[in-house]
């Protein structure tokens, strides 16, 4: 839990100085490529996280890998490893992200079904749940074994209308019958 506010900070300072310095946009485009490489690689993870190797040689490391991106996400991480947080990399650009989302109001919505939905379907949910004209992001997951009937996620509300939570709620009420059946 504590990594994840020290996270929130470090991403929060990103943010302001990527505004600062009208480089949002790349600055956004490196912290996802620095996500989806931890995502890919989990040994970079450890890594990262390893306190048996210096610090000097995983800024050597992360530089060679992240050559390509902005001088400003160079100049960050090497402050991250300066300060021995570059354990946190990833939760960091994790949490980069979701402020660039909430920077750009955009709503990431996650919907589950059985089958793949069309785009008319999708077009409906996305103008079902865009209530204050925000960008939607739409994550469609495909889940035979819910039968039917969808999840809705938005943030962290949740609405799970499957045909499986309607029979393991109809099983559960099933199974708590105050009736005694008499012989």
């Amino acid at each position: 839990m504590r990594d994840i506010k020290v996270a929130s900070r470090y991403a929060k300072s990103l943010l302001g100085i990527a505004l600062e310095q009208n480089a949002l946009e790349s600055i956004h485009q490196d912290m996802m490529h620095i996500n989806q490489t931890c995502n890919a690689n989990r040994d970079l993870t450890i890594f990262l996280k390893s306190p048996i190797i210096k610090s000097d040689k995983k800024l050597a490391i992360l530089n060679e890998l992240f050559s390509g991106i902005n001088q400003i996400s160079k100049s960050f991480i090497s402050i991250i490893v300066s300060k021995k947080r570059e354990g946190i990399l990833e939760d960091i650009a994790v949490a980069f992200i979701d402020a660039y989302k909430v920077h750009k109001n955009i709503k990431t919505v996650s919907i589950t079904t059985a089958i793949a939905l069309n785009e008319s379907q999708k077009k409906k949910i996305a103008d079902l749940v865009n209530k204050d004209n925000s960008t939607i992001e739409l994550k469609e997951i495909i889940n035979p074994e819910i039968i039917g009937g969808m999840i809705l996620r938005v943030g962290d509300t949740q609405v799970d209308e499957s045909i499986k939570r309607k029979l393991t709620n109809l099983e559960m009420e099933f199974d708590d019958n105050p009736y005694i059946k008499e012989y």
